[in-house]
Formats: C-alpha cells, sequence, structure tokens
C-alpha cells in the first residue's frame, strides 16, 4: 500500500504549496483522493500514468478539494483516453462539471460516471475483487465526506515444496490457493495449511478531509493501518479551528490514539505557519507513530 501526496495544504495554492489530492495505490490498483488546482501537473512530476486512474473520489465542494477536477478530466479527453472514469462526490458535483463541459463544448469520448453521494450514514461507494471503499461521514461547513479504503484477503501463497513432495498437478493450484483442501487419489487429505502460507494481512487506509474535532470518527476508523487526519491550526488557534469547522494536530492525534490505528498522516496544514515542523511536535506526546504529509512525499506501507 503506497501512498503519494501530491498537496496537502489548505485553501489557496501556492508557489512551493498545493491544495489537497493524493495518489493512494493499492493491490495495484490507483485511486485519487481529491483534486485541488494543480493535481494533473503534480501527476505529471511524479510520473503517475494518468491511464491507471479510473476513480476519483471528492470529499467536498470547496475549490481546494476539486478545482483541479475539470482540467484533468478534459487533459484525459486530449490524450484519446479510452477507460471509462468514475468521479464519487457530493450531491452538486455533476452538475457543475457537466456545466463546464458543455459551455466549452468539450465533451469527452471516454465514459464519464458519476455517482452521487448525499447520505450521512457510512455507506459501500465501490467494490471490486481487491478492495472496498466506504463513505466517514465528517463535520465541515458543508456537506463531506472522508474515504476509507480497505484490502479484500488475497488468496493463499503455494507452499512449491510441499506441492513438489506431494506431486500436485498444475490443475489443482488454484483450488489450493482458494483455501480448499485437497483429496489424493489414495485417500489422504493434505489440509491446506500445509499447502500454503498465508498471505499478507489485508490493509486500511481511512481518509478524513476537512472535519471539525469529532468523536463519531472513532467508530469509523478504528484499527485502521493508516489514518490521513486534517490537521490545519495548532493549539494556539482551537478556537478558529472550532470557528471554521477544521482540526488541530492534537485533536488528529487524539482521534488516532482513541482508534487505535497504526499510523497518523497529518496534512491540510494552514499556510500561516512557517514550518509544519511543529504540527508534529504537538501531535507525538497523544500518539508516538506519527508522519507529516508534504507535497511530493511517498510513504510505502
Amino acid at each position: 500500500m503506497n501512498l503519494t501526496i501530491l498537496g496537502c495544504y489548505a485553501a489557496t495554492p501556492r508557489t512551493l504549496t498545493h491544495p489537497t489530492s493524493q495518489v493512494l495505490e493499492m493491490r495495484n490498483e490507483l485511486f485519487l483522493i481529491d483534486c485541488g488546482e494543480g493535481t494533473q501537473v503534480e501527476l505529471r512530476r511524479h510520473k503517475i500514468k494518468f491511464s491507471k486512474i479510473n476513480h476519483i473520489f471528492i470529499s467536498h465542494l470547496h475549490g481546494d478539494h476539486f478545482y483541479g477536477l475539470i482540467g484533468l478530466i478534459s487533459t484525459f479527453m486530449l490524450f484519446n483516453r479510452v477507460n471509462d472514469l468514475h468521479i464519487y462526490g457530493p450531491k452538486g458535483i455533476k452538475e457543475v462539471i457537466v456545466l463546464q463541459l458543455r459551455l466549452s463544448n468539450s465533451w469527452v469520448s471516454y465514459g464519464l460516471f458519476f455517482h452521487e453521494l448525499e447520505s450521512n450514514q457510512s455507506e459501500l461507494i465501490f467494490e471490486d475483487d481487491k478492495v472496498t471503499v466506504h463513505t466517514i461521514p465528517l463535520k465541515h461547513r458543508v456537506y463531506t465526506n472522508g474515504f476509507l479504503f480497505r484490502e479484500k484477503p488475497a488468496e493463499r501463497k503455494l507452499n512449491f515444496e510441499a506441492v513438489k513432495e506431494h506431486r500436485i498437478e498444475t490443475c489443482y493450484f488454484q483450488k489450493i490457493k482458494n483455501g480448499h483442501d485437497l483429496t489424493l487419489d489414495d485417500g489422504t487429505v493434505l489440509r491446506n495449511e500445509t499447502l500454503t502460507f498465508d498471505p499478507p494481512a489485508p490493509k486500511s487506509y481511512a481518509f478524513c478531509s476537512d472535519t471539525v474535532y469529532d468523536e463519531d470518527l472513532i467508530t469509523y476508523v478504528k484499527g485502521v493501518d493508516v489514518l490521513y487526519h486534517e490537521s490545519t491550526f495548532l493549539n494556539s488557534e482551537e478556537e478558529l479551528g472550532a470557528k471554521t469547522m477544521h482540526s488541530t494536530a492534537a485533536q488528529a492525534a487524539q482521534i488516532a490514539q482513541a482508534a487505535g490505528v497504526g499510523q497518523l498522516v497529518l496534512g491540510h496544514y494552514s499556510t500561516r505557519y512557517e514550518s509544519i515542523e511543529r504540527f508534529k511536535d504537538e501531535a507525538k506526546p497523544i500518539f508516538e507513530n506519527v508522519l507529516l504529509g508534504d507535497d511530493g512525499v511517498f510513504f510505502e506501507f
């Protein structure tokens, strides 16, 4: 499970900082999460193939989280994209994107599908044979969701020495990898655990963008391997955070600690601060395993 932070600063883009966007790689699939201004430039900078992005998740309709979307959609068209593109986001996202396409007479030649969200409850919005994605209800000034990505259990790994020892034919390999025992011609039953190794434990990633401190989050992100939680402010601006419905680094750490997550990644920093190291300084006494997200940072979990 790999995470590339394309941008993780709040409000407006600057020369050296970019608004929220990140790419999650899970089981060889790429998922684009939020799409602030400059996202496609950062995708190029980090040599991420546009053609591998088939699913885009937008947390809410504040500009620093989706103003880069129409440009990316248009670039896909110029690249003669053929794969379908699925966009998951709040109700209204289809209207705003289609309006721009219509007024610029820039209709796409590929399948463009919108999955609009309006439930205040967690719901399954994506599933294939490898990954599931559920929404995480967040509390912000507009309707907002985080996203919980979970790997499905992988198939078991063949123990080739054991398979060779028992002279098992290749036609049975898939059955064994699926977890089944095998009965030999003489009636001997070979237990699956003697023929295979356990696969890697399924990983999970929770993305919690703009939200006020909310203990309800603990239920949704409990035990995840990695939690990205916005940390717009430091403790000195906690009142401003409550007013604008944002969190502090310390509050993000409190959620991580209470939920028992494996790693906490901070981001969505206000640009009023000269150094983001102060965010880590305030979070680490509460939750030890804290990482600083930053533009261009690559994490391998």
